[in-house]
């Protein structure tokens, strides 16, 4: 299997650690991927600074693909995270830096490009929603991350981007099983090929079209959590290789065994990175004295942010 992450990279500064750590939808799913066994590349835009070295750094040593990327001049994404009993509380972030704001365009070459993967992930934290419709046309399968933000979840926002998603993924913890069952629902009537709803402890629900699948979360000690950022992630790239395998595409649905198998091993895979530091590990240490560093210091009252990831 050939997948690719396209779009977004951030740096995930975890204050109470002193540490940072590489992360980003689409680059956590490259790298969960390629550690499952894929051939997997990641194409997005850096940043020139010293966060974007550490981004680029660490998919290297994972064996992710950077080659077409990008090196813009700007800052990098960064956000501050703080940990309490393991949860993330996410305190300040710069926007996105310039993965954001000049987000990657595909050129014919990237779409001929494109053409040669079994699947591509992205998410709303990317800023390529005007090119999904070409990115649909280019890959055998596109997956697409709505994160937990309600404007996301918005008739009008589904009606813009389902159209062009395989597979939508939504983080539904924040909701109860009704809605998040109704949320899956309004993202089929508006086009898409599926739509997953991972719900933290409560597990994982499943709607491939007309049929809803549910399965329950693995259990994992308090004693082993380190913290949870990335288990949505690897929910995802777990269940989604599992399909791949089982055959799934746009002219053919899992049958229920195979979901089954695939909810499964997207459940174990999760449950594992609740063990890992950050995302995928690769952290660094931080001092407020390093010039990147300083420019992600936090400034004012934290304000919650979105679970991006």
């Amino acid at each position: 299997m050939r997948v690719l992450g396209y779009g977004d990279n951030i740096i995930d500064r975890f204050i109470d650690r002193r540490r940072s750590y590489p992360g980003g939808n689409s680059v956590n799913f490259s790298v969960f991927a390629r550690r499952l066994g894929a051939e997997s590349a990641y194409l997005g835009v850096f940043g020139d600074d010293s966060f974007g070295d550490h981004l680029k750094e660490s998919l290297v040593a994972e064996s992710v693909d950077i080659s077409r990327s990008i090196t813009r001049h700007g800052p990098s994404g960064w956000t501050n995270i703080h940990l309490q009993d393991g949860e993330r509380r996410f305190l300040d972030w710069n926007g996105g830096g310039v993965t954001l704001a000049e987000p990657f365009r595909p050129s014919g070459k990237d779409v001929d490009y494109l053409s040669g993967f079994d699947v591509a992930h992205s998410s709303v934290y990317s800023g390529i929603e005007e090119h999904l419709p070409v990115l649909h046309s280019a890959v055998a399968r596109l997956s697409f991350d709505f994160s937990s933000d309600d404007d996301r979840r918005t008739d009008d926002y589904l009606a813009a981007v389902c159209p062009s998603v395989d597979l939508a993924q939504f983080s539904c913890a924040d909701l109860s099983y009704r809605d998040s069952r109704d949320l899956l629902l309004a993202a089929i009537r508006h086009g898409a090929g599926a739509a997953l709803a991972t719900r933290g402890t409560d597990g994982a629900l499943f709607l491939d079209g007309s049929t809803f699948h549910e399965d329950g979360a693995d259990h994992v000690a308090a004693s082993s959590i380190v913290d949870t950022m990335g288990c949505g992630d690897a929910y995802l790239t777990a269940f989604l290789l599992h399909l791949l395998q089982a055959g799934w595409s746009r002219d053919h649905r899992p049958d229920a065994a195979d979901v089954a198998a695939a909810m499964r091993r997207g459940a174990r895979y999760s449950a594992r990175q609740c063990t890992v530091e950050g995302a995928f590990g690769r952290g660094r240490p931080f001092s407020e004295a390093d010039p990147d560093a300083a420019r992600a210091a936090l400034t004012g009252p934290a304000a919650l942010l979105p679970r991006y990831h």
